[in-house]
């Protein structure tokens, strides 16, 4: 199957810059310090289903670490897939990692403890890439987005479902504006997800939901930030999601933003934390699966 991306470029920290790993407690704001590096990028964590693990990613390779307090890294054996990005969920037995290769463009299943992968998407004839980012609560649909070329435009993004175990794509949008960052409600109702659908300006992207089938679509901001990565507390309650500054065109790194919440049907957006980070920041659902707290990574600089 052709990939979308023919290179790799993997993010590396700046000068005096760390990668710091918080959990934050949504009704009081107490944040705690997890873990704290100053030598990898760390990316995108994932809470496991039993409250013990957060996994994240790091040029290529998956790593856990103890939710609490960590004092290092524990990597997870994925085989021949050295390209892991930060497309990754933990499934909701908590047995096995479903990650996404940066080059194929694949997504494949693999333990938690570690060991051989399994694929679990397509080949294609045209090029196309599988970005991982929701497993339903029933754990038996995964969610993401598909990159397609479209004529003169190298990528475009729409949003497709799988089986979890394999079987065939199941689109959900048909658009020529982008549509990502794609994560289930807590009853399988809903599909949460950023696009520039209603967009006047390349990148200008907002926070949506539709049903699970892609029908009864809603529009839930109106800001004139770019709006990315809706995350759904597990209690359905609050979505948190993240905030670029006005005019950033993507979700790019080392910039000031802006965790918010908002309640489910888009109303009361307010403002959880902000921090030095974007890119990895909360890619993928980062819950604790008591719903009070999430996990995000910051990236602060000297």
């Amino acid at each position: 199957m052709p990939g979308i991306l023919t290179e790799l470029r993997w993010r590396e920290l700046l000068p005096g810059q760390r990668s710091e790993i918080w959990t934050m407690d949504i009704d009081s704001g107490e944040q705690h310090l997890v873990f704290a590096c100053a030598d990898r990028v760390l990316e995108a964590p994932n809470w496991s289903p039993d409250g013990r693990w957060l996994v994240v990613n790091s040029a290529g390779s998956l790593f856990r670490l103890p939710a609490r307090d960590a004092h290092e890294l524990q990597f997870i054996e994925t085989g021949h897939i050295t390209d892991n990005n930060n497309d990754h969920l933990i499934s909701r037995d908590g047995a096995v990692v479903y990650t996404s290769s940066e080059l194929s463009g694949q997504i494949y299943a693999v333990p938690l403890d570690g060991g051989e992968p399994q694929r679990v998407s397509n080949d294609s004839d045209a090029p196309f890439g599988y970005f991982l980012q929701g497993v339903s609560p029933d754990g038996s649909l995964l969610a993401y987005a598909g990159g397609e070329q479209r004529g003169e435009m190298p990528l475009v993004m729409n949003l497709f479902t799988i089986a979890a175990h394999g079987g065939s794509d199941v689109r959900l949008t048909d658009w020529d504006t982008d549509a990502v960052g794609c994560e289930f409600s807590p009853d399988g109702t809903w599909l949460y997800f950023n696009s520039e659908h209603e967009a006047q300006s390349r990148g200008h992207m907002q926070l949506y939901r539709m049903r699970t089938d892609g029908t009864g679509i809603e529009c839930l901001s109106r800001d004139e930030r770019p709006l990315w990565f809706p995350k759904p507390s597990p209690d359905g309650s609050v979505v948190i999601y993240l905030a670029f500054p006005t005019g950033t065109v993507g979700h790019g790194a080392n910039l000031p933003v802006t965790i918010r919440a908002m309640d489910p049907d888009g109303q009361r957006h307010r403002d959880v934390v902000r921090l030095h980070g974007g890119q990895g920041t909360l890619n993928v659902n980062n819950w604790a699966p008591d719903g009070r707290r999430f996990a995000y990574i910051s990236y602060p600089a000297k």
